[in-house]
């Protein structure tokens, strides 16, 4: 079987996309696309389903994937050589919000230096599973990976503060509510943790982004709880307060996650960086 096929399948498959996986092979969409479909014709089976934005693996691909990625990326490591240590592409995924304040600053030598970042935002628990179907190469995570095949290390602890608007003096616990999700998922661990009960009923506003909840609050839509970071400027300038002061406010360690096999130059370098950077998070 053509190592070229199975080098474009295994980006395409890494990408999520056609056109996602051309600029890291140095080729055309058009010609990705013929390289995916030579592949099929020769394995007789389908390996994605196209779909309006990018592709979904079927099984066969999750299995293909699994069984030739190292020795993929074994020869692909043979052929860089140490002195093009990034000419392949990182597959970073983290959280949004993180991610966008935290993750990618620290990376910028590394840019800098010539590595090469494809960056996807999505769930925890999505991106360890796509980090072990090799779709990924480093993770930063708000979940422990369970089981094996997957390292994981504490890379900063996230604190949380319920906050409210500038002025806003009434009582937290019947304000409207800005969550990022129906179920209350942060706000709900603060209510328990810290006021010893359940939050109310339903937020008032739904924004599925920590940073739209942010906007929410400071403009007045009613109360949430933020990772402090996030906030962190806006509470120094006084347009946010923090409605509550605990001893022990609830805080969410996060992880840098890699596979458990040794790591290709690219990926060890960019959880390097971040765990060099982590400390001033």
């Amino acid at each position: 079987m053509d190592l070229d096929l199975l080098r474009t399948f295994l980006a395409v498959y890494r990408a999520g996309s056609l056109t996602g996986a051309a600029p890291s092979l140095g080729l055309s969409q058009p010609t990705v696309t013929a390289q995916v479909r030579a592949l099929e014709e020769q394995l007789g089976q389908q390996l994605f389903v196209r779909r309006a934005r990018g592709v979904t693996p079927t099984s066969v691909a999750d299995e293909l994937a699994a069984r030739i990625a190292p020795h993929v990326d074994a020869l692909s490591d043979v052929a860089l050589g140490p002195a093009d240590a990034f000419a392949a592409p990182v597959h970073l995924a983290g959280p949004a919000e993180l991610t966008t304040m935290r993750v990618l600053p620290a990376l910028t030598g590394l840019v800098a230096s010539g590595l090469r970042l494809r960056v996807t935002f999505g769930l925890a628990e999505d991106l360890l599973a796509g980090l072990a179907q090799r779709r990924f190469d480093v993770v930063v995570s708000t979940i422990r990976p369970r089981g094996r095949g997957l390292t994981a290390t504490p890379l900063t602890d996230e604190e949380f503060v319920l906050v409210g608007p500038r002025g806003f003096d009434g009582d937290p616990r019947t304000a409207p509510l800005v969550a990022y999700a129906e179920d209350l998922p942060i706000i709900r661990r603060y209510w328990r943790s810290v006021l010893g009960v359940r939050p109310p009923s339903g937020p008032a506003v739904v924004v599925p982004d920590l940073r739209g909840v942010l906007t929410c609050v400071l403009t007045g839509f009613g109360v949430s709880v933020l990772p402090r970071y996030l906030c962190a400027a806006e509470l120094a300038s006084g347009d946010l307060v923090a409605l509550l002061e605990p001893a022990e406010p609830p805080i969410n360690t996060l992880f840098v996650v890699t596979r458990a096999e040794p790591c290709r130059p690219g990926p060890a370098a960019v959880r390097d960086a971040l765990l060099a950077d982590a400390d001033r998070w």
